[in-house]
């Protein structure tokens, strides 16, 4: 670790493995991806935890992507008391919410779990769109798109991570 670090990125380097192992969840539901980040620590740059995240994300398996997707709630119903998934999900508007719920609700009958879209920035209607082309994706080819949309995700959150002194409140 360098003296460069981040507040955040040098509470991540100093964690006690269960600590840090916490603070990873946060980020992303998958055990096997908290492993993996954790498990290179320490880190001098936020970089170096970007790319050691970006080769975590690569290796998932199905199972392990299922599990970080079960950790992310329904497009147009942010989890309640949840700021991260309310931030994420500032760009839909109320009256949106219920036709995304609706639509979100129908992917996963077809594929079995969460629409998953990094939606932070995204407007309701682009999300929407996303979300209509994306219903008929096949197994393979939506997998491949939930693992580089749960990427752009994990990188902004750790990157909000790195940032933070402490434990963020909002």
């Amino acid at each position: 670790m360098t003296s460069s670090a981040s507040p955040g990125l040098s509470r991540l380097n100093a964690a006690a493995p269960s600590a840090a192992a916490a603070l990873l969840h946060e980020v992303c539901s998958s055990t096997a991806w908290g492993a993996a980040v954790a498990a290179r620590r320490p880190y001098g740059q936020v970089d170096d935890l970007l790319a050691a995240s970006d080769r975590a994300m690569a290796a998932l398996t199905p199972a392990d992507l299922r599990e970080a997707m079960a950790g992310h709630p329904p497009i147009g119903r942010p989890k309640p008391g949840d700021p991260a998934s309310a931030r994420e999900q500032g760009g839909v508007e109320e009256a949106e919410r219920a036709e995304l719920l609706t639509l979100g609700l129908a992917y996963q009958d077809r594929h079995g779990h969460v629409f998953l879209i990094c939606a932070t920035g995204a407007t309701g209607a682009q999300i929407k769109a996303a979300l209509q082309a994306r219903l008929g994706n096949d197994e393979d080819t939506e997998r491949e798109i939930v693992r580089t949309e749960l990427g752009k995700i994990n990188r902004i959150r750790l990157g909000r991570l790195a940032a933070t002194a402490q434990e963020d409140p909002s």
